[in-house]
C-alpha cells in the first residue's frame, strides 16, 4: 500500500515533485503536515484541514498521546484515525524530540529512557520496543524510529556516543516491527532517522547506515534546533546526496516558509513545524509578502482584508483591524482565524512549489520570493 512516485525533477536543483500513496490516501510532495501533537491541530477543526487548508498528511506525537489519552483510550476507540475522526494519511513522530526536551527529567540507558511525565511527574520508561507498540496502537501510516535527539551545540564525542545509540535503537526498533503487525488492517510504514548533530563525518555514517537498511522512507533529525540555517542547509544537502533518491525524505521540525523552499531545492519531500500554528496563535501571520504582525498599533484602522490572495475565506472577508481588535479581546476566534490563514499559507506554498517544479521554474521563482517571505510588515 506503500509507494512513493517521483512525477518530476527540476533540471537546475535537486527538487523533485512526486507522490506517497498510503492505505489512507495520496500525499502530493513536497509537502507540509500541520501538526496535531494530541490528535488535534490547535484552534481548528478537523473538516477544515481538508477545507480550506487542504491538509493531506497530519503529525501526531507518541509521547503526548501515550500519556493522554492512553494506549487503553485509542485502541478501544480502533486507532488514533477513528478517534479523531480523520480519514486521511496520518505520521507519528517517535517521541524522541520530547525526550530530549525534558532534560532534567529523564535518564538515557542503553535499554531506553527513563522520564517523568511532564502532566503530573509519573514515571515511565520508553525503550524502542515500547514505543513501536505504542505506534502500532495509535495506527498511524508512517511511524518514526526512536532515536536521541542530541542538543546543539555538543562536543563530537557526546554527538558520536548519541549516533551510535539511535542506530543500534533502530536495529531494535526494525526487529520489533518487523515481527508484529498492524492492528487495523492496514499496511503502517517505519522511517528511520539520521543524527549526527551537525559533524560531516557522523551525518554520512548516520546516512549510510539508514540507506542501508532500505525502509520504505528516511528521516532527517537533529536540526532546527538552535544551530544556523546555513549550517542546516549544509547538513541536510550532505544527507541528501547519501539518501535513495527512490524513497521519500523528511526534515523533522523545520521550519519558516523560507527553510521550506530552500529544504525542497536540496531534496526534501516533507516537512513538519509548529511555527505557523504557534505564531498564529501569537498574531504572526505569513503572507507572500512578508510576516504581520497583526497586534502592531498600525493595523488598528487598516480595514483592508488580511490577505485577499489567501485560499481561506476569513483571510479574504475578514480585515486586519478587525483581528487585531479579536487579539487585542483576546477572543478565541482570532485564533481560530490565524491559525487557518497560516496553513492555508504554508500549504499554498507547497502547492505553488509543485507547480514551479513541473513547469521548470521553481529555481527562478523561489529565488525571486525568499527575501519578501521573510519581510516583516
Amino acid at each position: 500500500m506503500f509507494e512513493f512516485t517521483i512525477l518530476k525533477k527540476d533540471d537546475q536543483t535537486s527538487a523533485r515533485k512526486g507522490q506517497i500513496s498510503t492505505a489512507h490516501g495520496n500525499i502530493p510532495t513536497p509537502i507540509f503536515m500541520p501538526v496535531g501533537t494530541l490528535g488535534s491541530v490547535k484552534a481548528i477543526h478537523q473538516h477544515e484541514l481538508i477545507d480550506p487548508i487542504a491538509a493531506k498528511i497530519i503529525l501526531g506525537n507518541t509521547y503526548h498521546l501515550y500519556l493522554k489519552p492512553g494506549t487503553d483510550i485509542l485502541s478501544a476507540a480502533g486507532g488514533l484515525h477513528k478517534f479523531m475522526h480523520w480519514d486521511a494519511p496520518l505520521l507519528t513522530d517517535s517521541g524522541g524530540y520530547q525526550v530530549y526536551s525534558l532534560a532534567s527529567q529523564r535518564k538515557i540507558k542503553e535499554e531506553g529512557v527513563i522520564f517523568q511525565s511532564h502532566i503530573d511527574g509519573s514515571t515511565h520508561v520508553f525503550t524502542p520496543e515500547k514505543v513501536m507498540d505504542i505506534q502500532r496502537i495509535i495506527g498511524a501510516d508512517i511511524i518514526m524510529a526512536f532515536d536521541e535527539c542530541p542538543p546543539y551545540p555538543c562536543d563530537y564525542d557526546y554527538a558520536k556516543k548519541s549516533m551510535d545509540l539511535t542506530h543500534r535503537w533502530l536495529k531494535r526498533c526494525c526487529t520489533r516491527f518487523d515481527e508484529t503487525e498492524g492492528l487495523y488492517g492496514y499496511q503502517q510504514n517505519l522511517f528511520p532517522i539520521v543524527q549526527g548533530s551537525t559533524y560531516a563525518d557522523l551525518r554520512k555514517e548516520s546516512a549510510e547506515t539508514i540507506r542501508d537498511l532500505d525502509r520504505e522512507g528516511n528521516a532527517i533529525g537533529g536540526l532546527s534546533v538552535g544551530e544556523p540555517a546555513e549550517k542546516m542547509y549544509e547538513t541536510t544537502a550532505r544527507v541528501c546526496e547519501i539518501l535513495p533518491v527512490e524513497k521519500p525524505r523528511y526534515l523533522m521540525g523545520v521550519g519558516t516558509p523560507v527553510n521550506l523552499l530552500e529544504g525542497i531545492a536540496l531534496g526534501i519531500d516533507m516537512f513538519d513545524c509548529v511555527l505557523p500554528s504557534r505564531n498564529a496563535r501569537h498574531g504572526l501571520l505569513y503572507t507572500w509578502n512578508g510576516v504581520i504582525n497583526i497586534n502592531n498599533a498600525k493595523w488598528k484602522d487598516n480595514f483592508d482584508p488580511i490577505d485577499p490572495t489567501s485560499n481561506a475565506k476569513t483571510s479574504q472577508i475578514y480585515t486586519k483591524a478587525y483581528l487585531r481588535h479579536l487579539f487585542k479581546a483576546n477572543e478565541i476566534t482570532a485564533m481560530q482565524i490565524a491559525t487557518l490563514h497560516n496553513l492555508s499559507f504554508y500549504l499554498s506554498l507547497m502547492a505553488e512549489a509543485r507547480v514551479q517544479i513541473e513547469k521548470g521554474t521553481f529555481s527562478t521563482w523561489k529565488n525571486s520570493i525568499i527575501h519578501s517571505l521573510d519581510f516583516r510588515l
